[in-house]
């Protein structure tokens, strides 16, 4: 999916790089930072690559083609181009299509996501929360989609 994204993205003319897990951790931040030098306007990668110790001031939209089942990595995910010193607005978009498992597990996310957000005393406003429209438990949620 990776290389059929970059070649779309470069034939509308963004140049682009994709930071793939052959990039050893510890040389993460320096490779993203020659890419940044030779003028990438996209960083393509799987959210576990960056879900911890990297900035990605540079990239202040972030978009999730796929996000997996871990609330973990994508909330750390999200969140690396919101960081101290970013002075542009961030938007995460999250894209799937209508009715289908993909839109199914966003909802589970955004339901997961505001009980974790809520335990710690944050409320969640926006984002995947606009999924989560019923407010209903995780567990609730499961256990229709298993009777369904």
């Amino acid at each position: 999916m990776t290389s059929r994204l970059k070649r779309v993205l470069e034939q509308a003319g963004l140049k682009v790089a994709v930071l793939r897990s052959s990039v050893d951790t510890s040389r993460r931040e320096d490779w993203i930072a020659d890419q940044v030098e030779k003028g990438i306007d996209v960083l393509i990668t799987n959210p576990e690559l960056v879900k911890t110790g990297l900035d990605l001031l540079d990239f202040p939209t972030i978009a999730f083609m796929q996000t997996g089942w871990n609330v973990y990595t994508l909330q750390q995910a999200a969140r690396r181009s919101w960081r101290i010193g970013q002075h542009r607005a961030v938007r995460v978009i999250f894209f799937g299509y209508a009715e289908t498992s993909q839109i199914a597990c966003l909802r589970l996310m955004a339901s997961k996501i505001a009980v974790a957000q809520s335990t710690s005393g944050d409320i969640p406003e926006s984002g995947l929360d606009s999924l989560n429209s019923d407010g209903e438990s995780v567990e609730m949620e499961l256990a229709r989609q298993l009777v369904a």
